[in-house]
């Protein structure tokens, strides 16, 4: 089997960068109201203060006021799926797993009309809460077994050396 990064590998450039832009833009109220907050909680991310997984938390805090949160991801990848890369497409088996420290519920549709499985932060879509931790970084490989115990991974893609652990389990890390 092969496994993926997603964002900046084979969605560019990141997915959930992305959908905020889009909820900005459709959903500007929603967003701004958590602006000052997530502007204080980016500070105290830059100065090394908090950890990815809160400002992550701070940064999907919107979700909150947002009605139909299904129906907004499935607007989103209509307007967004043409990002995900040619060459992906060109290559991707049923077996492929798309692993990534995107949300789960964000991913999830486009994993599905892909055809591939996925592993992805756990994130209550109603709150912006991440359930557990975010996959990124060994968490990837731990969740990788805990989903698939005693699986193997011919060839592993990213776009970043943070998924080096993933890389080390892998026959083939590109």
């Amino acid at each position: 089997m092969n496994t993926y990064d997603f964002d900046k590998t084979i969605f560019y450039p990141d997915s959930s960068t992305c959908f905020y832009k889009y909820c900005m833009k459709n959903h500007t109220a929603a967003v701004l109201k958590t602006l000052p907050k997530t502007a204080v909680k980016a500070l105290k991310y830059a100065a090394g203060k908090i950890k990815t997984k809160e400002l992550k938390e701070q940064l999907f805090s919107f979700l909150s006021d947002i009605d139909d949160i299904d129906q907004v991801v499935e607007s989103f990848w209509q307007e967004n799926y043409e990002r995900i890369g040619k060459w992906y497409l060109e290559r991707k088996k049923e077996d492929d797993i798309i692993i990534s420290a995107s949300p789960y519920f964000l991913l999830e549709p486009v994993c599905k009309k892909l055809g591939v499985r996925l592993i992805a932060t756990p994130m209550d879509k109603k709150t912006g809460a991440i359930i557990g931790e975010n996959c990124h970084d060994s968490e990837k490989v731990r969740r990788f077994y805990e989903e698939y115990p005693g699986a193997h991974t011919e060839n592993f893609y990213s776009d970043s050396l943070t998924d080096s652990p993933m890389a080390e389990i892998a026959d083939n890390a590109y």
